[in-house]
C-alpha cells in the first residue's frame, strides 16, 4: 500500500522529553524512506496530560532538531500540536 498509495499512509511520533531524540527519529525516518520517501511523516509535540504530567512540554530545540534529521529521508514531514510551542 505504501508503495502505490503513499499520500493515504501516516506514521507519528511524540516526541516526549528525555525519551525521544533525533536518533530515534532518525532510525524511524531512515526506515520510512526505504519504503517511500513521499510518506507523511508527524511529529507531534507531547503535552503533560493524565500520568505524565510530570515531564514538560517538549522543548523548541528538540523539535526542530527531530524536524530537520526526518527532513533529509523524508519529503513530506509536519509538526504537530504547533500551538503548544512556547
Amino acid at each position: 500500500m505504501a508503495k502505490l498509495y503513499p499520500d493515504v499512509i501516516t506514521a507519528t511520533t511524540l516526541l516526549v522529553p528525555y525519551y525521544v531524540d533525533s536518533g530515534e527519529v532518525e532510525a524511524i525516518a531512515r526506515f520510512i524512506s526505504e519504503i517511500n520517501t513521499s510518506i507523511h511523516y508527524s511529529l507531534l509535540i507531547f503535552h503533560p496530560d493524565f500520568y505524565l504530567d510530570d515531564f514538560p512540554i517538549t522543548p523548541k530545540e528538540q523539535v526542530y532538531k527531530c524536524y530537520d534529521t526526518a527532513c533529509r529521508y523524508l519529503d513530506n514531514v509536519n509538526i504537530g500540536n504547533r500551538n503548544l510551542m512556547c
